[in-house]
């Protein structure tokens, strides 16, 4: 069970300001949020919300990370995403009142924040800097879903692959056309991701390797991308005019 710690007004507020969706607001904003937030910490791996759970608050990441995903009726873990501190989720059931999409779960421990569904409504009608960020946030998330969508009606398992491991580099700082993805995703989680196998996935990522894109030290947890413009490449052949 997650606990619920004591925060400050001046903690919450700290806290509070490194969230993407509240970079713009003022201090006397971020207070106004700050007094309707409850808080909770999470261990690693503790479940935060379920599948079909008929809860509406919306949860603000303030540290750690979380997973976004559910599970087919056979049991396969489907991944939607990760999720890390400055994020927030929930905002779906929030808004139109329906049950979870999917489940969450806490990869590390993590602090969270939650919102009411009425006081996020409230927040929403009341300022308008909210409501461009979560309006602009939503679009960027059916965006994304597009494009896996795409990819898993269009794509072969290979270039999935590809596509997935370049977005991982996107959100790494790249310097002289390489960049490292730390910590490593697990083969298992990458398969997930793209729709496939754990052994397609390691022989996919050894031919990369021989071919010089990537390298893996997982002595170190690292994934080491040699060739950000080689693997753009490789993607942008898969997607063709669409890219």
């Amino acid at each position: 069970m997650p606990t619920t710690p004591i925060i400050s007004l001046e903690r919450a507020i700290a806290l509070l300001s490194n969230i993407k969706d509240f970079k713009d607001l003022s201090l006397a904003d971020l207070e106004v949020v700050a007094k309707v937030c409850h808080w909770h910490r999470y261990k690693a791996r503790e479940e935060i919300v379920r599948y079909h759970n008929d809860s509406n608050s919306v949860f603000m990441i303030t540290q750690g990370e979380v997973r976004v995903n559910y599970y087919s009726m056979s049991g396969k873990e489907v991944i939607l995403c990760d999720l890390s501190s400055g994020e927030i989720f929930g905002e779906l059931t929030a808004i139109d009142g329906e049950s979870r999409s999917a489940s969450v779960a806490a990869r590390t421990s993590a602090l969270l924040a939650s919102i009411s569904s009425s006081d996020f409504q409230e927040l929403i009608f009341t300022n308008r800097k909210i409501a461009m960020a979560i309006l602009l946030r939503l679009t960027g998330h059916i965006r994304r879903l597009t494009q896996r969508v795409f990819e898993l009606s269009t794509l072969d398992v290979r270039d999935r692959i590809h596509a997935e491991l370049l977005r991982l580099a996107k959100k790494q700082a790249i310097v002289s056309n390489t960049t490292i993805i730390s910590p490593s995703p697990a083969r298992v989680d990458l398969a997930n991701l793209v729709g496939t196998v754990r052994e397609t996935v390691s022989k996919e990522l050894t031919k990369l390797e021989n071919e010089k894109v990537i390298l893996r030290k997982n002595d170190h947890g690292e994934l080491h991308i040699l060739d950000v413009a080689r693997l753009t490449e490789m993607v942008k052949s898969a997607y063709g005019s669409l890219y």
